[in-house]
């Protein structure tokens, strides 16, 4: 088993006034040799937007977007015709294949948004572009993980074009779930929302991260009322 440490005070810190982000991974301005990605997990930004700004018109080609409101509601439109708003409870994929562009604004007027903007490489490219988003319930994730995001086309989750998987748990103190690796070879990365749980021997608190290579199974013990996003990833 080999694991690796992302926590929250070594992230990248951007603040433009209207934008304050924090970077797990090298993006933009901010680079770090030592954290260009996990496997094929590529941007993991922690996104705060003030009301009524946004990301103005940009394109993007061959990378999977997932965005996921923690609070508040952030408005989407792009050059394929989709325009919509995604709230809290919602997430949000957009799959840039052969290219297109996309602006994201908070959708409110006076309260700040807050989001995961999340990359992830593809498997296929130069795919036709394609946007999805649905509303998963947080009651279906209480003590349990919650799939949001999948490569099967037919389940309840979203389709990404990756042989990867997010799932959402809610976690009361002193509960445990297990997680079993879907896709072998994949690895484990598991990031820590709100609390603080313990996983392969080491303690997380609010928006520490854990990357777990070479693994089957885990366990994730929460040691406060906490909430977790874990991702299953390609290490290659």
């Amino acid at each position: 088993m080999k694991t690796i440490i992302h926590r929250a005070d070594s992230r990248g810190l951007v603040d433009h006034g209207w934008l304050k982000s924090r970077h797990t991974f090298s993006f933009a301005n901010y680079h770090n040799p030592q954290k260009v990605r996990f496997g094929l997990l590529r941007v993991l930004n922690d996104d705060i937007v003030e009301p009524g700004e946004g990301f103005g018109t940009h394109p993007h080609d061959n990378m999977e977007i997932i965005s996921i409101p923690l609070k508040g509601a952030l408005a989407h439109k792009d050059s394929e015709g989709n325009e919509h708003v995604i709230n809290t409870g919602d997430v949000q994929i957009m799959s840039a294949g052969s290219g297109l562009y996309h602006s994201e604004y908070n959708a409110s007027k006076k309260d700040p948004v807050n989001f995961l903007q999340i990359w992830v490489f593809p498997k296929e490219r130069d795919i036709k572009p394609r946007y999805d988003q649905k509303t998963f319930p947080e009651k279906e994730r209480e003590n349990k993980l919650q799939l949001v995001v999948s490569p099967e086309k037919n389940g309840n989750a979203l389709w990404i074009n990756q042989n990867a998987y997010f799932s959402l748990g809610n976690l009361s103190a002193g509960k445990k779930v297990n997680y079993s690796i879907k896709h072998k070879g994949n690895a484990f990365y598991l990031f820590v929302l709100k609390g603080t749980v313990s996983v392969a021997a080491e303690e997380l608190k609010d928006r520490d991260a854990i990357g777990i290579e070479d693994i089957i199974e885990t366990e994730i013990e929460a040691k406060t009322d906490s909430e977790i996003l874990l991702i299953e990833i390609p290490v290659n």
